[in-house]
């Protein structure tokens, strides 16, 4: 693939209440924050290519049944999923994240380097008359580029590292 394109790369960590042991945490804490590129969702908007990578938010529930990423909406100049908002006014591209009850907060423009952001959070499932908590660790990398290569996450270190709330 090769063109103006926006790659998104989705890192979801699941667990629920029977994993908060530190033999859990130190096992999630190893894992990595980056892998190569496997494309599983692409469109283009406003003359740019989007590429959406996932790994991980394998544990489908009643509240994200098909996973983040399928839950995309676009508009002319704003495409917004997840906690995530990419808006393209002149040319230029900037990534925000939209915390619950806060304003946007711009986190930086993937054409100046590859964009790391991480926020964890919980929330309640209810399935099979059985609620519970899910907990995850989000982490979404960005990179705008001209030439896609599938390992461009792992051959340097983001340029921003956002945690957010």
């Amino acid at each position: 693939m090769s063109g103006n394109q926006i790659v998104f790369q989705f890192i979801i960590r699941q667990w629920d209440k029977g994993q908060l042991s530190s033999a859990h945490l130190t096992k999630r804490a190893a894992l990595p924050d980056r892998y190569p590129i496997q494309a599983t969702t692409a469109f283009t908007s406003s003359g740019k290519g989007f590429i959406f990578s996932q790994h991980g938010d394998d544990i489908p529930t009643n509240i994200f049944s098909k996973g983040r990423i399928h839950n995309i909406k676009r508009s002319d100049n704003q495409i917004s999923f997840d906690r995530f908002r990419v808006s393209l006014v002149s040319d230029q591209i900037f990534l925000e994240y939209l915390a619950k009850d806060s304003e946007p907060v711009t986190i930086g423009n993937p054409e100046d380097g590859w964009l790391q952001c991480r926020y964890h959070w919980r929330y309640g499932v209810e399935e099979s008359g059985q609620f519970y908590w899910m907990y995850e660790d989000v982490i979404l990398n960005v990179v705008k580029t001209d030439t896609l290569d599938v390992d461009v996450f792992l051959k340097s270190e983001p340029t921003v590292i956002f945690n957010g709330v």
